[in-house]
């Protein structure tokens, strides 16, 4: 048998960690190794597979297409592209008229910050602090961390730092050459942080009394992973800007950025393009996503989201702090060891990843049963048993 983990340390690029598996094969929940052991995958590729693996629905769709035709340029029309921008328009509605599509959740960012300045004319723009928004250049502008962004700095136009969930200082920093604030509905990337109820409201307030625009990262809490389809759709906003990414084709490669009418008509024509960006394979898996989603599944992500945090709040252990989140986006504070955590749910077979400095993040698919979360739950209960002091 090849050893699959020696090859690609050899010919691939290490800019990830070697979690030391190597997965063949998906099966609804459950992930499968080389060897055809089935790991219970909390994590779907960093929140990339949400309906699991191999779903009937998503694989005939994306199969069909493969068939018919996987790739257009832009300059043309396709049937299943504008369907795809109809369907999305009409989902996130919010007064969104249009949608640009590209490759990823980062190139997601980067076409709405352009957008912002072509829409404003202004290059000024306001991030907050452990905010993450990708690692191409104009994203990593908006992303905080010094581990990311100190190699590459300086780095593109004016951006300032505020806090997370904090209004002083995002109207302390708000001016009329500002174009943008940049942010997260829920924080992922620095721990699964969820504001308080009105923030983002209050925020879009904010920036509408300067002449900014809102810019909202919905590329990870987006796409039903909060039990809504947009994480800030409680709030009712009428929106400038969202972006989207991960699950969102049903794993095939995606960004959108969805704009307002007003925005959109100050986008000059090839000011920003992508040459895979709405693919008919993309635009494909878009619409099995869409058809999926429905309120049912939805009421169903809150449901379990709800039974799975319950159940992590009951955990007894003195190296936990906190258990939070919305839906099937869920993470544990812990005291220290949170890697040793993660080393042993893997060898329990149970995939999650970090978040932060001290969090362990789960990002389930939609898929998952309360009998799924049983299971994780004692077997992440037996975990923190373990490593816990005393």
């Amino acid at each position: 048998m090849k050893d699959f983990s020696l090859l690609q340390k050899k010919y691939i690029v290490p800019t990830y960690p070697n979690r030391g598996l190597t997965f063949v094969e998906g099966e609804g929940v459950y992930l499968k190794d080389i060897l055809g052991e089935k790991y219970l995958d909390l994590m779907t590729n960093y929140g990339v597979n949400l309906f699991g693996y191999a779903h009937p629905a998503i694989t005939r769709r994306l199969a069909d297409q493969l068939g018919r035709l996987t790739t257009l340029h832009g300059s043309f029309t396709n049937d299943v592209r504008t369907e795809a921008a109809q369907r999305l328009v009409g989902r996130c509605a919010g007064g969104l008229a249009r949608a640009f599509f590209s490759n990823s959740g980062a190139e997601a960012n980067e076409a709405g910050l352009k957008f912002a300045v072509l829409a404003t004319g202004k290059k000024k723009f306001i991030r907050c602090r452990n905010g993450y928004h990708g690692k191409t250049l104009g994203s990593l502008s908006a992303t905080d961390g010094k581990k990311y962004r100190e190699p590459f700095e300086p780095l593109l136009w004016h951006f300032t730092a505020v806090a997370y969930d904090e209004l002083g200082e995002l109207e302390a920093a708000l001016d009329h050459e500002t174009a943008a604030f940049i942010v997260e509905p829920v924080q992922g990337e620095s721990g699964v942080l969820v504001p308080r109820e009105g923030y983002l409201k209050s925020a879009a307030e904010l920036c509408r009394s300067k002449g900014a625009l809102l810019i909202l990262d919905e590329v990870q809490s987006g796409t039903g992973r909060t039990g809504y389809f947009l994480a800030s759709h409680p709030e009712q906003l009428s929106y400038d800007l969202i972006t989207l990414g991960k699950g969102l084709a049903g794993g095939i490669p995606v960004g959108a950025t969805l704009v307002s009418e007003s925005v959109a008509e100050k986008i000059p024509r090839s000011s920003h393009t992508s040459t895979f960006g709405g693919n008919p394979l993309a635009a494909a898996g878009i619409l099995a996503v869409l058809d999926l989603l429905n309120d049912d599944r939805l009421a169903s992500i809150r449901e379990v989201g709800d039974y799975f945090l319950k159940g992590l709040k009951t955990i007894k252990s003195g190296l936990i702090t906190e258990a939070r989140g919305k839906g099937l986006m869920l993470g544990v504070e812990v005291r220290e060891k949170r890697d040793d955590v993660l080393k042993e749910l893997q060898r329990a077979k149970v995939l999650a990843i970090p978040a932060g400095e001290n969090v362990v993040r789960f990002l389930p698919p939609y898929i998952l049963e309360k009998t799924h979360v049983d299971e994780a739950l004692e077997k992440i209960g037996s975990v923190f048993s373990a490593l816990s002091p005393g």
